[in-house]
């Protein structure tokens, strides 16, 4: 399968900013509207489905000597993947 990348940013902000940034994506998300996503020269309107995939993973990767940790968060459109119930985040 291949992967085609339609957006992406990455930049260093502030806790508050991100969060900022991650409520308005929630907001989209409960009132059922689409979501634009903007940066720089970059636009993109992504309408997810009622249902999609969440998924939430935190990883460390060590290169070099150097640790670095991550959480990522991630919507995925894909029909018919069966539900194993709510995550929460504490």
């Amino acid at each position: 399968m291949s992967e085609e990348v339609l957006f992406e940013s990455e930049r260093s902000q502030s806790r508050s900013d991100i969060a900022a940034t991650l409520r308005a994506v929630a907001d989209k998300l409960d009132a059922g509207e689409s979501i634009t996503l903007r940066g720089g020269d970059q636009s993109l309107e992504l309408d997810p489905p009622e249902r999609p995939e969440f998924e939430i993973k935190a990883e460390r990767e060590i290169e070099g000597g150097v640790e670095e940790l991550s959480v990522e968060f991630e919507l995925e459109w894909t029909p018919g993947d069966a539900d194993d119930g709510p995550v929460s985040v504490e």
